[in-house]
Formats: structure tokens, sequence, C-alpha cells
């Protein structure tokens, strides 16, 4: 009976482990409330945190430019567009990159200075993490990922760039851009319609 027991409290020990990681693996930021603060180094080296940008609406969008989905908004000039129109507008736009050292998207500084310029991109900064530190805070598991933050610091969404889940550029005219909605929204002192979606995209190379 005692052996029974024993036995039972390991069943029950090791479940409630299990229960523990499955929840601390899909622990995320929230949708309405205040985005956890982070630094990081961008491709030239400066540091930056969120905290930085008080006052003004922040895109965070994570990449990894060997993405096929990634691909599908930059080969175009889709993102840059994007990019563009916000920052011109005031807006702060910070790409992350959480791929490990090693995975498929990883960059040193010097070859995301050469990505940017290569693609033109238009963010305020490409930052580097590649311990995938801010990526896990933030629960980020695809390329693209898109979060937007407004001036207050309150995220207001988080999930997909758009609602066509394909790797396709021809599939962006025709698609509900969320973060373009989003943007709008905040700009325009409204409540975010579609607040939470789910990402699609290649899966963040921690």
């Amino acid at each position: 009976m005692k052996k029974n027991h024993t036995l039972f409290h390991i069943v029950l020990t090791t479940i409630a482990a299990i229960f523990v990681g499955a929840t601390m693996g899909n622990a995320q930021v929230k949708t309405g409330e205040k985005a956890p603060n982070f630094t990081l180094k961008d491709t030239a080296g400066q540091s930056h945190s969120l905290s930085d940008f008080a006052g003004k609406t922040v895109i965070l969008e994570w990449t990894n430019a060997e993405c096929p989905f990634v691909k599908k908004f930059y080969d175009n000039g889709d993102m840059q567009k994007m990019q563009a129109q916000m920052t011109n507008d005031g807006a702060v736009w910070l790409q992350i990159v959480s791929s490990a050292e090693g995975k498929q998207g990883f960059v040193t500084p010097e070859q995301g200075q050469k990505l940017r310029a290569d693609k033109d991109m238009k963010s305020t900064a490409m930052l580097l993490d590649p311990t995938g530190k801010v990526g896990k805070m933030y629960a980020a598991k695809t390329t693209p990922h898109m979060y937007v933050i407004n001036d207050e610091g309150v995220l207001v969404y988080q999930g997909a760039i758009d609602d066509k889940a394909s790797a396709n550029a021809a599939d962006v005219a025709g698609a509900n851009n969320y973060v373009l909605a989003a943007y709008e929204a905040v700009t325009e002192g409204k409540e975010v319609a579609d607040a939470t979606t789910k990402p699609y995209g290649c899966g963040v190379k921690y």
C-alpha cells in the first residue's frame, strides 16, 4: 500500500511539474496591460530600452530574413512602406531578431547592418536578441509576430500582421492588415477592434 501511495505521489508530482512547465512556456504579455520594459542593442551597437520611447506609439516586429513568411512582406517592399508610413508619423518601429546563434535568421551586428541596407528597411532600429530573453518575455512565436504599444505604454495589439496566413506575396494586397488597423485606431484615439489574433509564420528559432 505504501509503495502504491509513493508511486501515486510521484505521478502527481510529475504531472504538476509538466503543467507548471507548460504554463510558464505559454506565459505571455496580455493585451490591454502595460508592455514590459526591455533593453537590447541594435545592429550599430547602440542600446535601446522600450522606456526610452515613452509617449510614442511603438511597433515591435519579430523578424527572420530567411523565413518565407517574412520575405512575403519585404521582397515587394510592403513592410518597408508600413515602416516608413509609421515612423514618418513619429512612431517607433523596432525589429527584433531572436534567432539563436547557429539557427536560421541569426545575424551578427555587421550582417544586420548590411541586411537593413540591402532591403532598404525603414524601421527605427533592428535589435538583436540572440539569447531569446525578450522574445520569450513577449512569447513571440513566429516571424513575423507583431505588437503595437500605445503612447501610454499599453500593449493594444498582438498577433499576426494580417488575415492571410500564407507565404504568397500576392496575398498582401487583399488582406486585412491588423497592424495598420491597430495603428490607425491608436492615432485616432479609438479602441482596437481585433486586439489579439493568432500569429502565423516560421517559428522563432530560439
